[in-house]
């Protein structure tokens, strides 16, 4: 396996590591820029976030593994989202607004939950360690635990923007968090968990073997913090209104917005800077 890892001259590996905080770049101008253009800038962001998921998981782990990643993460997130559209589990009952669609789920979930689940992914691997053959059992849990925590911490600051917003996607009884249950999140919790600790079991048997190629975990960790920063954007600029949601609740956008904030400040941000810190005191130890 050790054979997936990109190997070369160190001219060649210092370009592409170039490549790769330029596609960061782009991708983090993309993010705080999307919501000046939304139906042009959304998609070019998904394009970008899927390109830098792909290139830095291919240099981290190997191409086959970040394809792995990507199956587990398509099929168990469309799987468990579909369920719960037909039944109310785990997530609640809820349907989508938006199309094209994959049965009841449109096309645009799964990657977006593969884009910012490889970034918690890589966040958890700085607080927890990294997955990889014969890692010992609470790294190959643990890992997937943090990483689950950080993606949720996103859709508590994501949720009631876009659902009770924007109305992407509509919670028909309502829900106490500005008209979103609180079984959503836990369903959040159990389907990032779940893909997130298959990849963990794949990279625990058949991940490369060496140290994680030649990726900067700085790069996804901008990217982390660049996410939540574009909560505190809508804070700022986002329209001052109200909004009812489908079990009749009036909400203030303003709050929304505020408590997004404060989610984002002490949720994703706090954790941003744990695993920055984490990573500063990794370097230090390696000089």
């Amino acid at each position: 396996m050790t054979s997936l890892l990109p190997t070369g001259t160190g001219a060649g590996r210092r370009t592409a590591g170039t490549g790769l905080w330029l596609v960061t770049g782009l991708t983090l101008i993309l993010l705080l820029t999307r919501n000046l253009l939304p139906g042009v800038l959304f998609p070019a962001l998904l394009l970008a976030q899927t390109a830098f998921t792909f290139l830095h998981g291919a240099r981290r782990y190997g191409p086959r593994a970040i394809l792995v990643f990507y199956a587990v993460t398509l099929v168990v997130s469309n799987a468990l989202e579909n369920l719960s559209i037909s039944t109310g589990f785990p997530f609640g009952h809820y349907h989508y607004t938006q199309g094209p669609q994959l049965l009841q789920v449109p096309l645009m979930i799964g990657p977006a939950y593969a884009v910012t689940g490889y970034l918690a992914w890589t966040v958890a691997t700085l607080l927890v360690g990294e997955v990889r053959p014969g890692a010992d059992r609470l790294t190959t849990v643990g890992t997937p635990v943090v990483a689950s925590f950080a993606m949720v911490a996103w859709d508590l600051s994501m949720d009631p923007t876009l659902a009770t917003v924007r109305k992407m996607w509509i919670w028909e009884n309502g829900g106490g968090f500005f008209g979103v249950p609180l079984v959503n999140f836990l369903g959040w919790s159990l389907t990032t968990y779940a893909f997130l600790q298959l990849f963990a079991l794949y990279l625990r048997r058949r991940g490369p073997r060496a140290e994680p190629g030649p990726a900067s975990p700085a790069q996804p960790l901008v990217l982390y913090a660049g996410t939540a920063a574009t909560f505190l954007l809508t804070y700022v600029t986002g329209e001052r209104t109200t909004v009812t949601d489908a079990a009749g609740h009036t909400w203030r956008s303003a709050d929304i917005y505020e408590t997004s904030a404060l989610t984002t400040i002490y949720g994703m941000l706090f954790i941003a800077l744990l695993a920055a810190l984490a990573l500063a005191r990794r370097r230090a130890r390696r000089e």
